[in-house]
């Protein structure tokens, strides 16, 4: 399918969020899939892994995932700089906001004429950690997560008892979480606190540990693995047309 894009300013509980719109150039109505990028918004990658997904029958959504902290249209570089101000934006955004933010999301979906009621979550490093958080909400049928970071730190900020491992027992749908072994950000340790979180609570999920490094699906860079990213959007693929439908 050819792919069209769109650019929406939705209003949130806490201000406009720039969301940039992809879908099928067809006729008709396609189950939606919000994807939650790394720190550094929508970069041209994550607009490439978003073109790659519309073009399989989804409506995408790439919203920008810090936009109380920055003017609509931000962008950061792949760089030293770029790095030090997502991170400070990911240390300074509170989970909660997160939440109000996925909310907004699946009712502007839900509002629109080419959308399914079907909406399920993506996204790579604090993208998986976002898209795995969006499965709390029950109106997630479906979440794939990869290498998510901060769920086993507990390092963005939350109320007491409301961090994303804490919440892991109030998702409903299905999970796909996948793993570089060589990611220094989450640990053999961090991964099984998780792997043993889902466990205890009795989700429905599949685990993936791959021999990657962290961020090997964002092409343009020394860890890009185009192998694996392929097969990583023919899973992500395959577990949406099962799970939206």
């Amino acid at each position: 399918m050819m792919v069209t894009q769109e650019v929406h300013d939705i209003p949130t509980a806490t201000g406009t969020m720039r969301t940039y719109l992809y879908r099928p150039d067809e006729e008709g109505q396609f189950s939606t899939i919000i994807f939650y990028s790394e720190i550094f918004q929508q970069t041209a990658p994550i607009s490439r892994a978003a073109t790659m997904l519309a073009g399989h029958g989804f409506v995408v959504l790439v919203p920008e995932v810090f936009h109380e902290l920055n003017p609509i249209g931000t962008v950061l570089a792949y760089d030293e700089a770029g790095k030090d101000k997502g991170n400070e934006d990911k240390f300074a955004k509170p989970l909660e906001h997160h939440d109000s933010d996925t909310e907004a999301l699946i009712l502007f979906a839900r509002s629109l004429p080419f959308c399914t009621s079907y909406v399920g979550s993506m996204g790579v490093c604090v993208g998986g950690h976002l898209a795995y958080r969006a499965a709390i909400n029950p109106d997630i049928s479906a979440a794939f997560c990869l290498y998510a970071t901060d769920i086993h730190s507990n390092t963005i900020p939350s109320q007491k008892g409301n961090d994303s491992l804490s919440r892991t027992r109030d998702i409903l749908g299905e999970l796909t979480m996948v793993w570089g072994k060589q990611d220094p950000h989450v640990s053999a340790e961090g991964r099984k606190l998780i792997y043993e979180r889902l466990e205890q609570t009795k989700r429905n999920f599949s685990w993936l540990e791959v021999n990657a490094q962290h961020a090997f699906m964002r092409d343009g860079e020394a860890r890009y693995d185009p192998a694996l990213a392929m097969r990583m959007y023919q899973d992500s693929v395959a577990f949406f047309h099962r799970l939206l439908k």
